[in-house]
């Protein structure tokens, strides 16, 4: 079990890296190619379409070849795109290598989420958080790498490092490959005893229950992470703009959220594991929805890089204690429960910012804030809606087994 939570770590350190990497080099690369900043943006896009594939195609093409095939199959994506990438070739080369780049982040994402769900029983938030840590680091480190490469006038190597790792993180899941994940998973047990436990006159309405369930928790990833995404993406014009600081020093507010967001995610495991999922997200949906709340109000910088690093601490375990909450609400069902919420978030990540850059050119950065607010609010109405469906699924479970066992 060990070496399958390491494993997951180094895999989704390189996905932060690979997801990272474009915006990180894109001041030098939009002056190699003499190209706008919305081309750079199309070549953003293309990545992140190819991830939605990538992360909706895992389910299947784990039942058609296995696990191993196609995390191996989904690493090697990643290594010769970003190599591909360091050659600088024609923007038209980039654009059609874009999408295989994202399959390959998408993919390695969604099945090592997967797996460290389903194969770490009672233990999954620890161990997500710690995976979960691990993608932090990497989208904490890449700016700052790309940086001193910059300066180094050699910036394209930075889609080499990404490559090399991804190159290593191939090597060590092929030869290290985790035997645990060659027997079936915990939740797969724990799914074929609960339906020997169910009456078939309860079959439908808890399938009903359950999917109620899973589209609270879809609604969930698709505001969280339009939220996340929104606020990080933003929140260095919202300083510029009020509080008139320099590019620079603005953006240093992004490190303080992504540190917090590291430093958060090593103890949220722990703390989810203790109180349990459904509380977890509560109080710190509860909790967020106050500091969105409370940057409405205090608009000084040093207010909000406060409350930059206290928003990014408390929803650093977010992601991943929604993750493995759904997949218990949902058993039986890892692969594509964990596909369809991150392409859920997805979703959310690529359309809210979109929206949110529109109402801040309408309305101005003050409106933003409140809308920022609105939407973090309307996160613990999702959450509150996704535990309370749950706590009904799980209790109509509970009197069905109990059927089950009188008339058996």
């Amino acid at each position: 079990m060990l070496r399958l939570v390491i494993l997951g770590c180094i895999a989704y350190l390189v996905t932060g890296l690979g997801q990272l990497v474009i915006g990180s080099v894109m001041e030098p690369m939009v002056h190699a190619y003499g190209i706008e900043y919305s081309d750079g943006g199309q070549l953003v896009m293309h990545q992140f379409l190819g991830g939605m594939v990538g992360i909706l195609f895992a389910p299947w093409l784990i039942a058609k070849r296995g696990k191993k095939f196609v995390l191996l199959l989904s690493i090697a994506f990643i290594i010769i795109p970003e190599f591909l990438y360091s050659l600088l070739p024609p923007w038209g080369v980039m654009l059609t290598i874009a999408p295989f780049a994202g399959i390959g982040l998408g993919m390695t994402e969604a099945v090592v989420g997967s797996l460290i769900i389903g194969y770490s029983g009672e233990k999954a938030n620890t161990a997500m958080s710690r995976v979960e840590t691990f993608f932090g680091v990497g989208a904490l480190l890449i700016p700052f790498a790309g940086a001193a490469l910059i300066q180094a006038g050699l910036w394209k190597l930075s889609f080499s490092f990404v490559g090399v790792l991804s190159f290593i993180t191939f090597a060590l899941w092929f030869f290290w490959w985790p035997k645990v994940l060659d027997r079936p998973a915990a939740d797969a047990h724990a799914s074929s005893g609960n339906a020997h436990g169910t009456v078939a006159a309860t079959a439908a309405p808890q399938k009903s229950r359950m999917l109620i369930t899973l589209a609270a928790c879809a609604l969930f990833f698709f505001v969280y992470v339009g939220l996340e995404m929104s606020y990080i993406n933003y929140l260095p014009s919202l300083l510029v703009n009020t509080n008139h600081l320099p590019e620079s020093s603005a953006t240093l507010a992004i490190s303080l959220f992504w540190g917090a967001m590291v430093v958060g995610r090593l103890i949220a495991g722990q703390i989810a594991d203790r109180i349990g999922g459904a509380m977890y997200l509560i109080v710190t949906c509860f909790i967020s929805a106050i500091l969105f709340v409370l940057m409405t109000v205090f608009t000084g910088a040093t207010s909000a890089f406060l409350l930059a690093f206290a928003v990014g601490f408390m929803m650093s375990g977010m992601f991943a204690i929604a993750l493995v909450f759904a997949n218990r609400a949902t058993p039986g069902m890892t692969e594509r429960t964990t596909s369809l919420l991150m392409a859920c978030g997805g979703i959310g990540g690529g359309l809210l910012p979109k929206g949110t850059g529109w109402f801040l050119d309408q309305q101005g950065p003050d409106a933003v804030r409140w809308l920022f607010a609105g939407t973090a609010l309307l996160l613990l109405a999702v959450i509150l809606w996704a535990a309370a469906s749950a706590r009904k699924q799980a209790t109509a479970s509970s009197s069905a087994q109990s059927i089950a066992q009188t008339y058996n």
